[in-house]
C-alpha cells in the first residue's frame, strides 16, 4: 500500500489498537474514510474475515501482539510472558504471525514489563526480523528497548508519538489529535494510537471529513516508516 504526498507535506498516522475485539466497534472503525492503520489482537476471532474486510476498504493492517506488563493487569490469551523459555516464547510469537496474513507492522499490547527486557526483545525482534515485517514500539514504559535494538538487529523499528484515548473523552481525544497534528507540522511525521471507543470513533469521524482543511494529511503507518528509516530500509518494509 504506498501513498504519495508532495515533499514537505506534514503526515499523520493514526493506529487504532485493539481491533477485533469488540466486533460492533470494530466494524464501525473499518468504514470511517481511510488511510486508516488497524492493529488487530492477535488472540480475537475470525480474523481473516475480519482483516480482509478492513483491507478491502482501504485500510492497512497491523498486527497486536499481547506483551507482559508491569503489575498484575492481564495481557490476554497467548501474551509473551517473562517466565516462559526462549522455545515457548517462539512458538507464541510464530502462532501469532500466522494469524492473518497481509499486515505490515507488530506492535505491541501492553508490555511495559517484557519491551523494557533487552534478552527478551531480542528473541522477539529476531522473530519479527524473519518475518520482514516492521516493528512498532507502542511506548508502554520509558524504558523500552526495541528502538535502540531494532536496527542494530536490521529490524525497521518506530515509534509512537501520542496516545489518543488513554483518557477516554472526546474533549481529549481532540485535544490529543491538534497535538499530534503539531507535531506532524514541526517534525514532518506523527504517529498517534487510539482504539475502537465511541469518542475516538466519534472524534475520528469528524476529524476526518475536515481533513481538506488541516495541513497534515492522513497516511498509512508504512508511509512514515519510510520516512522516518530512510531509503535504504524500504525493502524491508512489507507492502
Amino acid at each position: 500500500m504506498v501513498h504519495s504526498v508532495p515533499p514537505g507535506t506534514p503526515m499523520i498516522a493514526i493506529i487504532l489498537d485493539d481491533m477485533g475485539l469488540d466486533r460492533r466497534r470494530s466494524e464501525q472503525a473499518t468504514r470511517l474514510p481511510g488511510p486508516l492503520t488497524l492493529s488487530y489482537m492477535s488472540y480475537a476471532d475470525d480474523l481473516i474475515a475480519q482483516t480482509g474486510s478492513a483491507r478491502a476498504r482501504g485500510h492497512e493492517l497491523m498486527l497486536h501482539l499481547p506483551m507482559e506488563p508491569e503489575g498484575d493487569a492481564d495481557p490476554g490469551p497467548g501474551a509473551l510472558l517473562m517466565k516462559l523459555s526462549d522455545g515457548e516464547l517462539r512458538e507464541r510469537i510464530d502462532f501469532a504471525l500466522g494469524r492473518f496474513p497481509g499486515f505490515v507492522a507488530v506492535n505491541n499490547h501492553m508490555g511495559s514489563r517484557l519491551t523494557a527486557d533487552p534478552a527478551r526483545m531480542r528473541l522477539v525482534l529476531g522473530a519479527i526480523r524473519r518475518s520482514g515485517h516492521l516493528f512498532l514500539d507502542s511506548l508502554t514504559t520509558p524504558r523500552a528497548v526495541a528502538l535502540s535494538l531494532g536496527p542494530k538487529m536490521g529490524v525497521p523499528t518506530i515509534v509512537r508519538d501520542v496516545f489518543l484515548d488513554d483518557v477516554d473523552s472526546q474533549e481529549e481525544v481532540w485535544f490529543r489529535l491538534l497535538k499530534a497534528e503539531h507535531i506532524a507540522e514541526t517534525e514532518g511525521t506523527a504517529i498517534a494510537i487510539g482504539h475502537p471507543r465511541d469518542a475516538t470513533l466519534a472524534v475520528l469521524e469528524d476529524w476526518i471529513a475536515e481533513r481538506g482543511n488541516r495541513s497534515a494529511k492522513l497516511v498509512p503507518v508504512s508511509a512514515i516508516a519510510r520516512v522516518r528509516l530512510g531509503r535504504q530500509q524500504l525493502v524491508m518494509i512489507k507492502p
